[in-house]
């Protein structure tokens, strides 16, 4: 029987061996699991075998989990899509908010996050390849909206995040990552203090390290199928 040990296991291989192929060190990617549509004990199972790091895209789900799993050592990424009525619970609840793709968002969780947290870590999620049916701010708005994120109290901008289209083959996926390395890179010459660049899931994980991934989100890989919403 697979365990969640093992498929963690498999993912950690496949993170080293695109690292080696990249020339890269693999401590500079880490292993975001996300556990949307998972249960807490899958959450547990997961801690136990040393992952610490989780996403999550649906704020109540997430938020039940976040509870009974408090204490025990895992942070907690929002990566999902957030309406301006429910920042309060991702600003109470989140270590980090990946999916900020406008100012009224980022403002918000700035004036909602307790004063006895940490602040509260943002990546701005960019449309780098212009999906039709993907959120995310502009290549062309990122700047603007990365200086007045990074100007708001209470919130700490850590990089980007994007989630292209799937791409025909592993040039394609290149190609498009790339496009967001260079983004970061052109941000940083900026003058914004940026170290994290979010991209890279189960079916493309070897292209985003490539082009300079240094967070990649896999969920299927270790988690398995999802579940299927009831009827």
């Amino acid at each position: 029987m697979t365990t969640i040990c093992n498929t963690l296991a498999a993912v950690r291989g496949r993170i080293a061996t695109a690292c080696a192929a990249a020339g890269r060190n693999p401590s500079e990617v880490r292993l975001l699991a996300v556990s949307k549509t998972f249960d807490a004990d899958a959450v547990r199972e997961a801690l136990e075998a040393g992952q610490t790091a989780f996403g999550e895209n649906y704020l109540q789900e997430a938020a039940g989990k976040i509870d009974a799993l408090a204490g025990q050592g895992a942070e907690w990424h929002c990566i999902g899509p957030i309406q301006s009525n429910k920042t309060r619970l991702a600003a109470e609840k989140f270590d980090w908010v990946q999916s900020v793709d406008r100012l009224k968002i980022a403002e918000r969780l700035s004036a909602q996050r307790p004063e006895h947290l940490p602040a509260l870590n943002v990546c701005l999620q960019v449309n780098i390849d212009g999906g039709a049916s993907k959120s995310g701010v502009a290549p062309e708005g990122a700047a603007a909206l990365a200086e007045a994120v990074a100007a708001l109290p209470r919130l700490r901008l850590r990089g980007l995040m994007t989630i292209p289209e799937p791409a025909a083959d592993y040039a394609a996926q290149l190609t498009v990552h790339r496009r967001a390395r260079e983004l970061f890179d052109a941000l940083c010459a900026r003058g914004l203090a940026l170290d994290t660049l979010s991209m890279g899931m189960s079916a493309d994980v070897e292209s985003a390290i490539a082009a300079g991934s240094t967070m990649v989100r896999v969920g299927s890989a270790i988690f398995g199928a999802r579940p299927k919403p009831d009827a």
